[in-house]
Formats: structure tokens, sequence, C-alpha cells
């Protein structure tokens, strides 16, 4: 067995779905990755909207013969439920992938073919790319050390993004179109050597820090971790909320805990300016919470609606009947990857970051979408899948019958 991807799912049944239909994508007869040396879990933390009943009837077993669905009892966290897969992984790499991601027909094989050349890896993170085509600075990021972390905390990385001084939390002084030596791989997209340890990740976290401890324990070891600039679509978190108060809470907990583990001798100093950065930034998060439920309060609008959306594809009719169940306002452009005008996303349709553009799987690779949309970040990306009839947006996904509304 070559590769193993596990995929740890919450209530994201939908962008599963696309997920596991990108990574087939990568599997041919007779190349480097196959359907017989490429296997796939997808782990669900007891998710309420019925996820596994929906993927066994996706994803028959005789077309998809590797293909593993486990179920846990409860929400077990990242960490944890990413292990009982490993556990059972037989490839001689293990991809842990986010469910909210959509790679290209060759995302795979360029990582597979680059862990080959590298025997000294331990981690590698590829260029991803958020809804909107913009690069997701997370990508690559240096180890969270005491100046480091204060940076990030203080607002310093967001002021001088690019210097070596100050921005190393992201790295952002690195040319992201070129292979680095980082430190730091995120966990959305990240291939470790299958080593058959019984765990990979410390189940001390439940969400969040996890992959920076696994990428920073590979480098004590020795190893080097590598980000490579082949892109994939991140919607960064369909399931949570970056500035809700709980996010706010679990993620410098989990600072915390990184500190405690790796920097003993710092952890009592610090233990107290990260928990006065917890309440000041969870008070703000709140705060802002209470604007927000106040302003939908007062002019409701329904989650589902936008105010513009572009279709390009062949399947019109189709998208113009989803058009129609959700009263949405979608220009359709009856059009492919072989005629598609230059400039079409923003410069000729003079698209915002309100507007959708809607790209047909079937009329066009992932690798020619990512790259229309990095060249031109404005809009969002949406993306039609004829077969299952949904469209699937960052913020909501259409369904042909409407159960979601």
């Amino acid at each position: 067995m070559k590769l193993s991807i596990i995929i740890v799912n919450y209530n994201v049944k939908y962008f599963v779905e696309q997920c596991l239909n990108s990574i087939y994508q990568n599997l041919s007869d007779g190349g480097i990755l196959n359907k017989q040396n490429t296997e796939v879990f997808v782990v669900d933390n007891d998710s309420k909207d019925h996820s596994i009943k929906y993927l066994q009837k996706r994803f028959h077993q005789t077309d998809f013969l590797k293909l593993h669905l486990i179920k846990n009892a409860r929400n077990i966290g990242f960490g944890k439920a990413n292990n009982i897969a490993a556990r059972k992984a037989k490839g001689d790499y293990i991809l842990f992938l986010n469910p909210d991601t959509l790679i290209t027909e060759h995302t795979l094989i360029d990582v597979v073919k680059f862990a080959d050349e590298h025997p000294d890896f331990g981690a590698i993170g590829v260029k991803m790319l958020n809804a909107n085509g913009v690069f997701a600075k997370e990508s690559r990021r240096g180890k969270p050390t005491p100046w480091v972390s204060f940076c990030k905390m203080i607002g310093l990385t967001s002021l001088f993004p690019k210097s070596r001084m100050f921005g190393k939390y992201y790295m952002g002084f690195l040319d992201y179109n070129e292979v680095n030596e980082i430190e730091i791989v995120s966990g959305a997209f990240m291939m470790v050597r299958n080593t058959h340890k019984k765990n990979y990740f410390d189940e001390s976290y439940f969400m969040y820090g996890e992959d920076i401890d696994l990428s920073y324990r590979l480098l004590c070891s020795g190893k080097q971790n590598y980000y490579i600039p082949t892109p994939i679509m991140h919607y960064k978190g369909e399931s949570t909320q970056k500035s809700s108060f709980r996010y706010i809470h679990v993620f410098y907990q989990a600072m915390l805990i990184f500190f405690r583990k790796h920097y003993k001798h710092y952890s009592f100093l610090l233990s107290i300016p990260i928990q006065i950065a917890i309440i000041i930034k969870a008070a703000i998060a709140f705060i802002k919470q209470q604007f927000s439920h106040l302003s939908r309060f007062l002019h409701p609008v329904p989650q589902w609606s936008y105010i513009n959306m572009t279709y390009f594809g062949h399947n019109g009719t189709n998208i113009k009947k989803l058009a129609d169940t959700w009263g949405l306002n979608i220009k359709v452009i009856d059009t492919d990857e072989r005629v598609q005008p230059e400039g079409h996303i923003a410069k000729k349709n003079k698209l915002t970051k309100d507007h959708i553009v809607i790209y047909d799987l079937a009329d066009f690779s992932v690798s020619t979408i990512l790259s229309n949309l990095e060249a031109e970040p404005s809009a969002v990306l949406g993306t039609y899948n004829h077969h299952t009839g949904l469209l699937i947006t960052p913020g909501f996904v259409y369904t042909p019958d409407n159960l979601n509304k």
C-alpha cells in the first residue's frame, strides 16, 4: 500500500463527498497512485447529519474497495479520531486531510513523488488557497516559540508579515510559489511517513494545536518539514467560526498545552499573558457575536441568499432549476475550460468578494478552477456537480430537493 488518507468528519457530509471525488481523480490504473495502492478512511465524530449513511449510499464498495468508514459514538476530537484510523493504515505514507478541502487532479501525485525523493522529510504541506483564491497564510508556519507567539498575540505578525523578526509565525518572508523548508505544517493537509506508531497526534489537544505539536516533534527527531507549492482549495473550517468565543478559547488553550509540554521553563511566565489574551479576545468575540445577532434580527436575510452568482459550464438548464428552487440570482455562461474567455472572473464581470463564481466540475478541472481563481482573486468559489445536483459554496450547500432550506 502506497498511501493512506484520513479524513475526520463532523457534520459536513457534502464537503466530504466532494473531497472524496477529488481524491479519486488522482487515481489511475497504472500510475503512481491507483485504487489498489491507495486507501481512504473517513472517521465520523458522531455527526448529526447522518454522514455515514449518506457516504455509504454515495460510494458503493464495489467501486471504491479501499474506502473505510468509521463512526464514533461521540465527538472525541480531531487528534484522537485521526489516531484511530492511523493505527489501521497500511500505506507507506499517511495523509491527514480536512473534509473541507478540494484537491487538484495531480495534488496527491505531486506530494507522493516529492516524498519519495526526500527521505529526510518529516511532514509535507501544500499551498492552500482560501475560497476567494487568496493564499492561505497558515500553509506554512514557524515554531511558536515564546517570541514568535508574543508577536502573533499582540499583532506584530500582522503588521510586519514579511519580517523575519516579527513575521515568523506565518513565514511570510518565503516565496509561496517555491519549495521551502518550513517548521510547522497545517493539519488541513499534512503528509507523514507511516511509522506504525500507536499515536501520531497528542490526544491532550481536542482541536487545534495537534499539527503544531506533531510538526515540532518531527523536527526534534531530526526530520525536515517541507512546503511544496501544489495548490488545493481549503474552505477553512466550514464547520468552525474562527471569530467565535469557543474558537478563541480552544485555540489559546491549545497554545498553553504546547508551552507546558515543550517550554516548561517558560510555562509559568507565559501562562498569565496567554490567559489575559484569552479573556480579552474572547470578550471581543462575544461582543462581535452579539452585534451580529442584533444585525440579523433587525435585518433578517436567509443564509442561503447571495447578491449575485455566475455559473460557468454546460448544465445551464439544471442550474436554473436549482436557482428557481432556492430563489437564487444566477447568471449562466455556457462555456468550458477550452473556450473560457481571458479574465472572465474579475475583469469582464467586475466581480466582488460577495459574488459567487460557480464552476461545473464536469466542464472544468480543479486545476483550471484554482488557477483561474488564484490569478484573479476576488469572487468566491462555488462548485456544481451535475451527478449529485449539489451546489457547494463556502457558507452553504444548495441541494436539488431543498432539504437544507
